[in-house]
């Protein structure tokens, strides 16, 4: 997985769109206490996402709209919020009783993504990749030794690289979003609801 080391500074950015590598936007999201891991893996899949815990769901909803970020809830009661409902703000209904990975494949295939080069998974900021001689005295004297390739994070300042266990996360995610987790979600609850924002049946 990804691991860092070297905290920056930077704020995390508002939400919004990055552009993706073939030039379309790309959605970021707002992810609500129930949906902590799905943020990280979400991060780890190409994706800005971020974890608000404790927030009231009013709150929850005006800052969706405020940021422009996709809301991701297994509350189905946010669902019925006129901004929800009017499509001013857009989500998606997350089944509950899957796992983080299968709530990540489970987002990707139902708004039709791709999994992307990952982003940070502290802040979910864009990665620039970063020589190796400008980041040593950042990471652990071993990890330099043995890895050439580093990233910095835009948004947190933080230097990351590919550790042993990344090809198995990024795997994982690309099987769920195929359709492993396709089914995951029959009985467990509301349907997904379609990215522009309607409220699922109940």
């Amino acid at each position: 997985m990804l691991v860092g080391e070297a905290g920056g500074g930077a704020d995390p950015a508002p939400g919004g769109a990055d552009p993706a590598p073939d030039g379309a936007a790309a959605p970021s999201f707002l992810c609500d206490a129930m949906l902590g891991g799905l943020s990280r893996w979400l991060r780890g899949a190409g994706y800005d996402a971020t974890f608000e815990h404790g927030i009231d769901d009013g709150d929850l909803v005006r800052l969706a709209q405020q940021t422009g970020r996709v809301l991701l809830s297994s509350d189905a009661g946010v669902f019925e919020r006129r901004p929800l409902r009017t499509a001013a703000v857009r989500g998606l209904y997350v089944p509950r009783g899957l796992r983080p990975m299968e709530q990540a494949g489970f987002v990707l295939r139902e708004l039709g993504l791709p999994v992307r080069d990952p982003r940070c998974m502290a802040c979910g900021g864009a990665l620039s990749a970063a020589p190796k001689d400008t980041v040593r005295g950042a990471v652990p004297g071993l990890v330099a030794d043995r890895y050439d390739e580093f990233w910095r994070c835009e948004r947190c300042g933080k230097v990351l690289w590919k550790g042993s266990h990344w090809e198995g996360i990024a795997a994982g995610v690309a099987a769920a979003a195929a359709g492993a987790s396709a089914t995951a979600g029959a009985g467990a609850g509301a349907p997904a609801a379609p990215p522009g924002g309607r409220k699922p049946s109940p």
